[in-house]
């Protein structure tokens, strides 16, 4: 049996007020994103982007999200992205930007970026504080980031056997 490549783009949304991003779903993220790869790459664009790609993953809270699509058309789909201005969902129109932190071949190494992404932005947070609160705060934070721990070896096993079956 062949296996089948993918990669994954981390993309971070950017809006001006972060409380829109908690109106953002994944279906309106991936029509965003097929709307932008068929206006700028017509219609063979648009059909290497209903092949296998997908949101994996979509954080409202810190704009965070992984999207999945096939080995040989990542460079359509990032090439793509700077051209997205606004989402809609649910009847509103929010604007906003993509900003691609990383492309990886597995969504382990995703994560893996992410949680030194993070870490980086907390240290530079640090100094930015006002208060001891704040502080302690941020560097509660950045001591608990840490891959996944003993407790999430069921989840660790779906990520395996996903990233196996495709």
């Amino acid at each position: 049996m062949v296996r089948v490549k993918s990669r994954y783009l981390l993309c971070e949304i950017n809006v001006s007020d972060r409380s829109e991003l908690l109106k953002l779903d994944d279906r309106a993220v991936a029509r965003a994103v097929k709307a932008a790869v068929a206006r700028i790459h017509g219609d063979y664009g648009s059909a290497l982007c209903s092949i296998r790609f997908c949101v994996k993953y979509l954080n409202a809270h810190t704009g965070i999200v992984f999207l999945r699509f096939p080995k040989g058309c990542y460079k359509l789909l990032w090439s793509a992205l700077p051209f997205i201005t606004s989402i809609e969902s649910r009847g509103q129109i929010i604007s906003c930007f993509f900003n691609c932190l990383h492309v990886g071949g597995t969504i382990r190494t995703c994560q893996r970026f992410l949680i030194r992404y993070n870490t980086q932005q907390l240290h530079r947070m640090l100094p930015k504080c006002k208060n001891e609160e704040e502080k302690n705060q941020i560097q509660e934070s950045i001591l608990s980031c840490s891959l996944m721990g003993r407790n999430n070896e069921a989840f660790e096993e779906e990520l395996e056997s996903e990233e196996d079956g495709e």
